[in-house]
């Protein structure tokens, strides 16, 4: 079976189950998916995103989301979904909400897991991308296996 550690920041739409189900064909996939809650992080570089995006009503409430320790429940309940649909097609699948550094643990969990590659699934994030900041560029030289990035559907 193939192992993948599926580190993600939002609720798994429809298209990204597919999406990561069938990576590898027919071969039976299990995931640990690790969900990212929102922390400290620059509220300004993301309203940036959401506007090269094209997402002005997601930039104008960038305020609301919430940040740090209040965005551990939200972070549970994404969690609960996404491994809820994960499971509906048909694959093994178990997870946990970050709760140290994201790369410490996610090389603890690959270690853990014996899994043979992370897959990011992630929305753009242009300035941490341009200057190799976000967590793909940083986590290919932290985990030992193969790191694939994906841009996560917006609903």
């Amino acid at each position: 079976m193939f192992t993948t550690v599926l580190m993600i920041e939002k609720p798994l739409a429809s298209a990204d189950v597919e999406l990561v189900t069938t990576l590898h064909g027919d071969e039976q996939v299990s995931f640990v998916v690790l969900m990212q809650p929102r922390g400290d992080q620059d509220r300004l570089l993301r309203a940036v995103d959401d506007v090269a995006l094209g997402h002005l009503d997601d930039a104008a409430r960038e305020n609301e989301v919430p940040e740090g320790q209040e965005a551990h429940a939200p972070a549970e309940r994404a969690l609960a979904h996404s491994l809820e649909a994960l499971r509906a097609a048909g694959v093994r699948a178990e997870g946990e909400v970050v709760q140290n550094h994201p790369l410490d643990e996610l090389r603890a969990v690959v270690e853990r897991s014996g899994a043979d590659e992370v897959v990011v699934l992630t929305a753009p994030h242009f300035v941490e991308e341009f200057f190799h900041r976000d967590w793909t560029s940083r986590a290919r030289h932290k985990v030992g296996v193969p790191v694939l990035k994906l841009f996560a559907q917006h609903d």
